[in-house]
């Protein structure tokens, strides 16, 4: 059997974290979205993928190649015009034989859900209870066969959630074939399923146990602190004297952890770092590759992308801060507001009490700036000394 992963598209919720990478490229605890999905289908026994990319496929192709790295065979197919899942799947009519799995590479399942959904012999949706599902497919059943799906329904008329997960039979191609063009101008394999199922084929639906969608940079903290929990500790580089570790801490090859730096697990620190002196990590923080963490900063509940530096009297606290960035002296990332209320950014009512600032790549920073809660900065800004910053600042902006 083969699996399908849909890893087209940019996600443009995620920006700017998406203005220079694919969404199923962003990293969790270390990996990117896609690395942990593709590792469960493995686990569920599967070995052949087909990845359909699109935006910015070359950072896909090149971190994962043939697949050997993985001990899995990797093939690709490109989707220029990003036209909908069943366009997507429309072109690799020759590929498949027999029953596939497609999924959407920016969800996280389990190998044992995955597994059991492969083990099926007809057409199944993967799908879940939510408490709002109205930025999803909701499903009617009858018993345990799906009856009508609806797309992302201002008022939907039931809670059980498509989950993007599905396993098809030859059979799809035809309703593929058939789909017309959805009012959101795509043309969606939801479409083509309701077309199975009006012209009388059976399909089914499983619920899953375990599944994470990431839409929004904030989701990555709370998915992020989630696979945290189940890091293994160890330490491949260096450690001075009179550092203290506590709880599950990673440390990887070539990094080197200076003296007086107080580490809280659970922590993620790539290779190559420079961490400390006298520095304060506290959970729930991954840490990428090639970072300087200096003297005098506290990091908490963050994520932190490779190449970054953050090396003086730096305050982040429950932020997302992207590839080659560079905080200047006395940066702060605010993560409250002083009202207590839920922090708004971009416009999207978070729902979260705490969150600091999302900065794209590349975002340099001056002696004391103050990023205020949910702050969004796009890829290249810079941001003058003693700025203070709030709500969306668009990518290559000075603010001085």
């Amino acid at each position: 059997m083969k699996a399908v992963i849909l890893a087209a598209g940019e996600g443009s919720r995620m920006r700017p974290l998406t203005f220079t990478r694919p969404k199923v490229m962003l990293p969790i605890a270390g990996k990117p979205i896609l690395e942990h999905l593709l590792m469960e289908v493995s686990a569920a026994g599967i070995k052949e993928f087909v990845l359909v990319v699109g935006y910015r496929d070359e950072q896909v192709r090149s971190y994962f190649a043939d697949g050997a790295k993985w001990g899995v065979k990797i093939s690709y197919c490109q989707q220029t015009r990003q036209l909908g899942t069943a366009h997507a799947l429309k072109q690799l009519e020759n590929q498949l034989e027999g029953n596939f799995l497609v999924m959407n590479g920016d969800i996280l399942a389990e190998s044992a859900d995955i597994s059991a959904l492969a083990a099926g012999s007809e057409t199944t949706l993967s799908v879940l209870e939510v408490s709002d599902p109205s930025s999803l497919g909701v499903l009617e059943t009858d018993g345990d066969r799906v009856r009508c799906i609806h797309e992302k329904s201002a008022n939907p008329p039931a809670n059980l959630a498509n989950a993007g997960l599905y396993l098809f039979t030859p059979r799809i191609f035809k309703a593929i074939s058939d789909t017309p063009l959805s009012p959101r101008g795509e043309y969606e394999i939801t479409s083509s399923i309701q077309l199975l199922i009006d012209n009388g084929t059976e399909v089914g639906y499983r619920r899953l146990v375990y599944w994470q969608d990431v839409s929004y940079p904030w989701d990555l903290l709370d998915v992020n602190a989630s696979m945290l929990k189940n890091l293994a500790p160890c330490v491949y580089g260096t450690v001075e004297e009179n550092v203290v570790i506590k709880g599950t801490v990673e440390i990887g090859e070539g990094s080197l952890v200076r003296s007086g730096a107080y580490i809280e697990g659970p922590v993620l620190i790539g290779k190559n770092c420079d961490i400390g002196p006298n520095c304060y990590i506290r959970p729930s923080t991954s840490i990428g590759d090639n970072c300087r963490v200096g003297a005098s900063v506290e990091i908490k509940n963050s994520i932190i992308m490779d190449n970054t530096k953050i090396p003086h009297l730096n305050y982040v606290g429950d932020s997302v801060i992207g590839q080659n960035c560079n905080l200047g002296a006395g940066t702060k990332l605010a993560n409250l507001r002083f009202d207590g209320a839920d922090i708004i950014a971009g416009g999207v009512n978070t729902r979260r009490r705490k969150l600091g600032a999302v900065l794209g790549d590349g975002v340099e920073t001056g002696i004391n700036v103050s990023l205020n809660p949910g702050v969004l900065i796009g890829s290249g800004s810079r941001i003058g000394p003693g700025a203070v910053v709030s709500g969306l600042v668009e990518p290559n902006s000075y603010i001085g």
